[in-house]
């Protein structure tokens, strides 16, 4: 019998509620708060002193930088330049001082405006997603490896029994609640597990400002950033910083209410033919020990799993 589980596709609900990054407004906000974070001597321009209304650069000192008019940057910045080319977008990523993936949302959040006026170019939903048989087949094939299979805007489409013991049965989860970034921010355990709940926190609305640019017409993920904005002081106020970054690999401290304290490094893998899925790990140093740790935390989830009259354990 297969080990890990998968989730069946969400029902996809009718209006979308909150603001995704793919319009007008996320390319002025998204400009905004890059302008925001620069002073003059960080770029080597003269401060000649006077009460600044906003903080950061004025426009007419980005504009400066870019080699831009200030009425073409004031414009691009209110969302009214129709078609920015990519050399303007690229001096002003290099005058906002963004980094690789930064410059690349700048490029996203443009292209999608231009996109949208094109007839029939909107892309609409994107169909529910179903964990590719490769995907369940690696989980199938780790069984001491807490793993989960992560689909768009956080979903969570699958997960094998050793991720069941570290973040508990996503199973016992309606569909819609298997969602990384829900589950960080609404379920109160998640503050307790994460030894720095702050930092999963802001990474998760940093991807999901990501995702957003990738996918602006998207009404789930409108709906999902809605419902935690509604929901969560702090995430609509780091949603409000618009933080941009990839989920890629780094290393979490858990508090784990059965073993305490562990070290894992998490490494989130991408299929090249699919990078809508991604397989996102969870591993401790040989030998050390969270490795002991995590072997024990596992053997008692096999052991609960097996033993008849046990109560499930709650997801996290």
């Amino acid at each position: 019998m297969s080990a890990n589980r998968t989730s069946r596709p969400a029902p996809t609900s009718g209006a979308a509620a909150g603001a995704v990054t793919g319009t007008p407004s996320g390319l002025a906000e998204f400009l905004r708060t890059r302008r925001s974070r620069l002073r003059p001597e960080d770029v080597d321009l003269p401060d000649f002193g006077g009460r600044r209304r906003v903080a950061g650069l004025r426009r007419e000192e980005l504009a400066q930088l870019a080699g831009v008019s200030v009425d073409y940057y004031t414009r691009l910045e209110q969302g009214r330049v129709g078609n920015p080319s990519d050399a303007v977008l690229d001096a002003v990523a290099r005058a906002l001082r963004l980094d690789p993936e930064e410059a690349g949302h700048l490029h996203r959040l443009a292209r999608t405006r231009q996109d949208r006026a094109r007839p029939g170019r909107g892309r609409g939903p994107a169909a529910p997603q179903q964990v590719r048989p490769s995907m369940a087949r690696l989980l199938d094939a780790m069984p001491d490896v807490p793993a989960v299979v992560m689909g768009r805007r956080m979903d969570i489409l699958a997960w094998n029994s050793a991720a069941v013991a570290l973040f508990g049965d996503y199973g016992t989860l309606a569909p819609t609640e298997r969602n990384i970034a829900r589950i960080t921010f609404l379920d109160p355990a998640s503050r307790t597990l994460y030894d720095d709940w702050v930092a999963c926190a802001r990474e998760n609305v940093a991807f999901l400002h990501l995702e957003a640019g990738r996918r602006p017409d998207d009404p789930r993920l409108a709906e999902l950033i809605g419902e935690l904005s509604v929901r969560s002081q702090e995430f609509r106020h780091w949603w409000a910083e618009h933080p941009v970054r990839d989920k890629t690999s780094g290393h979490k401290v858990f508090h784990h209410p059965l073993v305490g304290r562990m070290e894992l490094v998490y490494d989130t893998l991408r299929s090249a033919d699919d990078p809508d899925q991604a397989l996102v790990t969870y591993t401790a140093d040989p030998g050390s020990p969270s490795e002991d740790a995590l072997r024990m935390l596992i053997s008692w989830e096999a052991d609960r799993v097996v033993r008849p009259g046990r109560a499930p354990s709650g997801g996290s």
